[in-house]
């Protein structure tokens, strides 16, 4: 037992290493991305499902409570929190829609989303996608594997940070990793380095 931990340890440490290497940029674009939407008064609207929409209500909070300064609250909205909306939609329409029909209400030029898929095939965040890019809403994409059919839909004003693993577990550890990445700058660039 102790060698399959020590090994989901090694994996993990592995695919960090990777992504230090190759996500760097991609992470940089994203927070002037959220931070431009910020500073012109927009709010950043995420999702994901299962583990990837607790992700998005890890980062929603990290915005609207504190990262690691006391600091103003900032707008972020998790689209995965409200269950009688989800359900409600889901039920009436599609659970494909349980996101998209959210941006269309609460969704403005110049908001962001941060859309979470590890395999980036997840109907119901592609929808979210086709219906932020309606709404004149920039995409920030945390993404693995070969990006999946979010990749495609994704316009020049996007960015997506695509984490080079196919294990969903790791590509997971890296997505919680990134957020943090995020949060921090975007907490440096509104209010200073400490």
């Amino acid at each position: 037992m102790q060698d399959r931990i020590i090994g989901h340890f090694g994996a993990s440490i592995e695919t960090k290493t990777l992504s230090a290497e190759e996500l760097p940029p991609f992470i940089e674009q994203g927070a002037h991305v959220m931070v431009n939407c910020l500073i012109h008064g927009g709010k950043i609207l995420s999702c994901g499902n299962g583990g990837s929409a607790g992700d998005s209500q890890h980062f929603s909070s990290e915005l609207l409570n504190r990262f690691e300064r006391e600091r103003p609250s900032l707008p972020a909205i998790a689209l995965t929190t409200d269950s009688s909306t989800i359900t409600s939609i889901a039920n009436d329409y599609s659970y494909n829609e349980v996101f998209s029909k959210q941006i269309r209400a609460l969704g403005n030029p110049g908001d962001v989303l941060l859309a979470i898929s590890t395999s980036g095939n997840s109907a119901n965040v592609l929808q979210a996608i086709q219906a932020a890019h309606e709404r004149d809403m920039t995409v920030v994409a945390l993404t693995g594997k070969d990006g999946g059919d979010m990749a495609s839909l994704l316009t020049a004003d996007d960015v997506e940070i695509r984490v080079p693993a196919n294990v969903t577990a790791r590509i997971q550890e890296v997505h919680l990793l990134v957020i943090h990445c995020l949060c921090d700058l975007i907490d440096c660039a509104l209010f200073g380095e400490e």
